[in-house]
């Protein structure tokens, strides 16, 4: 005798397999993104490989409360924000010191650092270290010549022999005579690359007068003796805006005809070129220098790239302001991003 055949199962309700296919695959959703999530980190979020935030120190020779190096500093944070970076800022203007920094940036096991060679003998060893740690580092601001060298992973800033033959050759067509290029940091390679990139392209006599830049009043007295002994200095270059606006003074104290430019802008520079104090500045961008450092270690941890492919700089000036472009930067200096 045959077994009785099984009975039909009951007829599914409308729009069930449609109702059951859309609950699998919201459960499906559910677990890839609690695997994508895992412990809350994220590349957006400049995860490191510990799981927790990307961890960055930028490494400067800036001297303390130096206006500049606060437009470097503001750019990094503007870039550490965007990427939810953990960024530290430390500087030492002493070659050794800076080199201790970054000593110190190793030891506390930092995902990147970006630091400034103006003095890159003195830097070589430090950098070396971080990457035996497997710690990536790109440069910023000086070294342009150096960093590959080095053993910078990128560079970011301006060639400073090119800004220092645009200058001389500029000089030349006002029709200065007689240059006198401030250096406010002996053996800093940047200042040094400038005022000898003028003296390539000035077709008068330029001369390099060293200042301490760490004691303004002496500097600017400086200023003014050799102002004095020679009223045949029509110009003076500064290498930093707040130099550059102490030579004005010096000037004046001196009795002396000499017009005064400089490398650099800030908030005040960008008033003494619009009244025409300062008859031009070079703007290299510091604020860009920090932020596309940092924004350059938190693209290399997250997605492998590389700026100027490792072989070149990404150059961010030089770029001349003067009296008919100066409301052009007017702006953004007001906000102390310039």
């Amino acid at each position: 005798m045959n077994s009785p055949l099984p009975s039909s199962p009951p007829p599914r309700p409308a729009g069930a397999d449609r109702s059951a296919r859309l609950t699998v695959l919201a459960v499906a959703c559910c677990l890839l993104l609690a695997g994508c999530s895992g412990d809350g980190s994220s590349g957006a979020d400049g995860a490191s490989g510990s799981g927790g935030r990307m961890t960055v120190a930028l490494v400067t020779h800036g001297a303390e409360g130096d206006a500049f190096w606060e437009l470097v500093r503001k750019g990094a944070e503007a870039a550490a924000a965007k990427d939810g970076v953990e960024l530290t800022y430390a500087s030492d203007a002493d070659a050794a010191g800076q080199a201790g920094l970054v000593q110190d940036a190793i030891g506390d096991e930092v995902d990147g650092i970006a630091v400034t060679l103006a003095k890159p003998q003195a830097m070589r060893t430090a950098v070396a270290a971080a990457k035996t740690a497997g710690i990536p580092v790109v440069g910023l601001n000086s070294g342009i010549d150096d960093w590959r060298s080095t053993g910078l992973l990128e560079y970011f800033g301006q060639d400073e022999s090119v800004a220092g033959r645009a200058v001389g050759a500029r000089l030349t067509g006002l029709g200065a005579k007689h240059a006198l290029c401030v250096i406010h940091e002996r053996g800093n390679i940047a200042l040094e690359a400038r005022c000898a990139g003028v003296k390539k392209t000035f077709t008068g006599e330029t001369e390099m007068l060293y200042v301490d830049g760490t004691d303004m009043d002496a500097m600017s007295a400086a200023v003014t003796a050799r102002l004095r002994q020679d009223a045949g200095i029509d110009e003076v270059i500064a290498n930093g805006a707040q130099f550059a606006l102490a030579a004005v003074k010096a000037a004046k104290r001196a009795g002396s005809k000499a017009k005064v430019a400089t490398f650099d802008l800030n908030k005040d520079m960008v008033g003494a070129v619009r009244d025409g104090t300062v008859q031009f500045a070079v703007d290299q961008q510091p604020y860009l220098q920090g932020y596309l450092a940092v924004d350059a270690l938190w693209l290399y941890r997250t997605n492998g790239n590389i700026s100027g492919g490792g072989v070149s700089p990404v150059l961010t000036g030089p770029a001349f302001v003067t009296k008919s472009n100066v409301s052009d930067v007017a702006r953004f200096a007001a906000n102390g991003t310039r």
